[in-house]
């Protein structure tokens, strides 16, 4: 029960609802409950074609008021791939299908404008809608770039043996963007490095560890800095990866005559 003080003070309170309104410590929760105790009803009319609205608010009491507001017009929200990601499609769509650009950009975290993971259809769009050029083949004089696939199929190895030899090292490849397909540019100097028999001077790996008294990682270390020479047999016992190792005479050095 509440006593005669506290009795008085809500009695006075609710003489002056301007003060409990602004006080500091009504909150805006509190305000929305102060209205709904005081309004019976809210009548709502819009004209949106003059950009306005008219309020009719009933009291408890039966008093009205009636007020016009503006009404802003509203603009919808611009919802658009990231440029980042526009910008990354555009570099891929002059190599790969649609298709392959949304595995690409799934696989790099990418979301569409929606936070959708991509599809083809998704990229197709994009394309056209900013009028992307699509698949094309790329030109140059230093030989053609080809997938692994057909890379492969042109050396006549196996896909899994080209991707062994880039990731040894023996070979180059591009890869535009992380998790995008790699290729090879199958110039003369990669043709080279392919044989059919080994010639004179070349060891297979182990033979040409103990030969210069070094690891695998070490003899890898050296052929991709061009210090060593290697080729990639493909028929015969002799098949896999050959090393040349130039054996110094044991006299070379020997000053002691």
């Amino acid at each position: 029960m509440l006593s005669e003080v506290e009795r008085a003070s809500l009695l006075a309170v609710g003489a002056d609802l301007n003060a409990v309104w602004n006080a500091p410590t009504t909150s805006a929760r509190d305000r929305k409950e102060l209205l709904r105790t005081l309004l019976e009803e809210v009548i709502i009319k819009v004209e949106r074609d003059k950009l306005a609205a008219h309020l009719t608010m009933r009291w408890k009491g039966g008093a009205l008021t009636e007020l016009n507001l503006y009404v802003p017009r509203f603009k919808p929200q611009i919802v658009r791939t990231d440029e980042d990601t526009l910008a990354l499609v555009r570099r891929l769509a002059m190599h790969y299908p649609d298709g392959t650009v949304a595995g690409i950009l799934n696989r790099q975290g990418r979301k569409t404008a929606y936070g959708h993971r991509f599809q083809a259809h998704h990229v197709t769009n994009l394309r056209q809608r900013w009028k992307i050029p699509n698949e094309r083949k790329a030109e140059s004089s230093e030989g053609e770039l080809l997938t692994i696939k057909k890379a492969a199929a042109a050396l006549g190895v196996a896909p899994s043996t080209l991707h062994r030899l880039l990731n040894d090292g023996i070979i180059g490849g591009e890869q535009l963007t992380p998790g995008a397909p790699w290729r090879i540019r199958l110039t003369d100097d990669i043709k080279a490095r392919f044989s059919q028999d080994a010639g004179e001077g070349f060891l297979p790996m182990r033979e040409a560890m103990r030969a210069l008294g070094v690891s695998r990682q070490t003899v890898l270390q050296r052929v991709k800095r061009g210090e060593l020479e290697a080729i990639h047999v493909m028929r015969g016992k002799q098949k896999g990866l050959r090393i040349k190792v130039i054996r110094q005479q044991a006299d070379l050095f020997d000053y002691s005559s």
